[in-house]
């Protein structure tokens, strides 16, 4: 039976590692001040799937004073989400996702937002089947300046 928490302190070796497969290019050092922040900070909570003592998966969120696409604020936002390989399309996205949206709730927040790569058709995919519906799309422009 799987269960769904909310990450401590005494996960984060575990999660960590999960947050490098998701994003990877990252560093350690990186991933550990973040953790740090989040778990200081009850507006950043993190969610994980445990089968026994083992994560296999986790979820993000944060309250953001705004999200695009979103008519209230502010909002809950799914900042980010995994699911080791062998657990996925086992229901534990949309396990992880309702933790979210009742951790929401709680806070008396009316919309939970998320985003995801324009390319990334799996996540919008997963998305859908976990109850968002897509709101715009957007394409991001830079010009350096030398």
């Amino acid at each position: 039976m799987v269960d769904i928490r909310r990450l401590t302190q005494d996960d984060r070796t575990a999660w960590c590692a999960q947050r490098l497969l998701l994003w990877p290019g990252h560093s350690q050092a990186e991933f550990d001040a973040e953790v740090d922040q989040m778990l200081a900070n009850p507006d950043t909570p993190a969610f994980g799937a445990f089968e026994g003592k083992e994560l296999i998966g986790f979820a993000e969120a944060s309250v953001r004073p705004y999200g695009d696409g979103c008519e209230t604020a502010p909002v809950a936002w799914l900042e980010g989400i995994y699911i080791a390989p062998a657990y996925r399309r086992h229901g534990l996205g949309r396990a992880l996702v309702e933790a979210v949206a009742d951790w929401a709730r709680e806070r008396k927040l009316f919309e939970l937002g998320s985003d995801a790569a324009i390319y990334n058709t799996t996540s919008h995919l997963s998305h859908a089947g976990w109850g968002f519906e897509e709101t715009e799309r957007i394409v991001l422009f830079r010009r350096k300046l030398t």
